[in-house]
């Protein structure tokens, strides 16, 4: 559903390096109906590899190829379609400060695909009581904590019945319970849904009880990929270092 081959992506710093190389040929696949958790330190590339997928980013060098449609060459109209196809739960949430909870939830339904209003507002309501806030069509974002805000990103993301989805830390800043709930709620709809989902998470505790396979990003390479049994049994010393915590290490 989702390969990635000898991606590279550079951006100009300042300093004597001048350039900072943020993917450095990555290869991924990731296949049909399968949750991906993508792991690793802080600055890694994780969220960059995410914005290739979508095309809010080109590679400078490689093939992104999403639902059998080369990213990297089509036209804006094209990728317009594409993502058609995609859902994505920003990092920050990204819900609009001036919109309330229905309507952002809304949003990409209306832009995308324009329905009758009726059917928007039934879709908004079953989203709702999916993620458990049932009733708060009408609350503004400024009056969510945390947790609610995720779960109406979660409800955004997956509103128009994506294919694919893309979460960019979905409990980040959350208490464990909080997280946890998150985590079970995403895995529920990814089987609901028979949808391949790639999850950004630095929560591994949590994360790995949903996912199917790992990966592990590292200075902008893809250190390893596999099962998430065999994420947790790697040897590979910065894989088991980050995976189980330890202080000690190559990290």
């Amino acid at each position: 559903m989702i390969t990635l081959r000898g991606v590279s992506k550079s951006f100009p710093v300042s300093g004597p390096q001048r350039i900072a190389h943020v993917l450095r040929a990555v290869d991924l696949h990731v296949p049909p109906g399968c949750l991906y958790g993508l792991i690793g330190p802080g600055a890694a590339g994780k969220s960059v590899l995410l914005k290739m997928i979508t095309g809010l980013m080109r590679p400078d060098a490689g093939s992104v190829v999403v639902d059998g449609e080369e990213v990297t060459t089509l036209t804006d109209l094209k990728l317009q379609e594409l993502r058609k196809r995609l859902g994505m739960l920003f990092q920050n949430n990204a819900l609009f400060d001036n919109l309330n909870v229905g309507d952002n939830i809304a949003f990409p339904l209306r832009r995308l695909y324009a329905p009758p209003e009726a059917e928007v507002q039934a879709r908004v309501a079953e989203r709702l009581a999916c993620v458990a806030l049932s009733g708060f069509e009408a609350r503004m974002p400024v009056g969510l904590s945390g947790g609610q805000k995720k779960r109406v990103g979660v409800a955004r993301a997956t509103i128009t019945n994506a294919p694919i989805v893309l979460y960019d830390e979905p409990a980040a800043g959350l208490d464990p319970v909080t997280s946890q709930k998150i985590f079970e709620l995403l895995r529920a709809e990814q089987r609901a849904a028979n949808a391949t989902v790639i999850m950004v998470s630095s929560d591994l505790d949590r994360l790995l009880t949903v996912t199917d396979r790992v990966g592990m990003m590292y200075r902008g390479e893809l250190i390893f990929d596999g099962t998430t049994k065999e994420a947790v049994e790697s040897l590979e010393p910065r894989v088991k270092q980050f995976v189980h915590g330890l202080t000690e290490g190559p990290l």
